[in-house]
């Protein structure tokens, strides 16, 4: 959906590009991960070994709060400059993409970053569906995309608190047609709603 909406004009901010900039072979964070979690969840070339992280995380809610504390704050604190950036070079529409942002809602460590944005948008799958995505996209077993699925909230439970839903189960060409349709009811405000 992000690629379709700069298509359409919007400049977006991706969080998980983010995170990897933050997290590059001698950057800071890469340093205080390592010491947190062991030397293992780095490559042989000082990069962070992400699938061992993630053997790490996704197993122990513990470690993933550890992660999270590490990560969020200065994570957060560069997609607000990048949003305020975008908002200032007066481009039609800023999205930024934030894969985790319902989670954050519902344990109240992201309230305050949603209520900075006009909306929030869920791109939305049925949950069987983005298990076998996840294998696809990661490389991963079953039992590795369940486990990862599963330390997400819910997929249902992040519709009530969607201002639109973008239903990704269909042909991309559906999915295109939704974010058109979105594009379009965007175009006709002020502000997003």
């Amino acid at each position: 959906m992000r690629q379709m909406l700069e298509e359409l004009g919007a400049q977006t901010i991706c969080a998980d590009q983010v995170v990897h900039e933050l997290q590059a072979a001698g950057a800071p964070m890469l340093d205080v991960l390592a010491e947190e979690f062991g030397p293992e969840i780095l490559a042989s070339d000082g990069s962070l070994n992400r699938k061992a992280l993630g053997d790490v995380v996704f197993r122990d809610a513990k470690a993933r709060a550890r992660l999270g504390a590490i990560v969020h704050p200065p994570v957060v604190a560069e997609i607000a400059r990048r949003t305020r950036s975008a908002m200032e070079s007066q481009v039609p529409v800023a999205v930024v993409d934030i894969p985790l942002l319902f989670e954050g809602i519902q344990n109240q460590t992201g309230s305050a970053i949603a209520l900075q944005y006009d909306a929030l948008v869920l791109v939305w799958v049925p949950a069987e569906t983005q298990i076998q995505r996840t294998v696809k996209r990661d490389s991963c077993t079953v039992e590795e995309a369940e486990r990862r699925v599963a330390a997400q909230m819910p997929i249902d439970d992040k519709r009530p608190l969607a201002t639109h839903i973008i239903d990704n189960s269909g042909p991309l060409s559906k999915t295109a047609e939704q974010v058109q349709s979105l594009w379009e009811q965007w175009s006709r405000q002020e502000a997003p709603s």
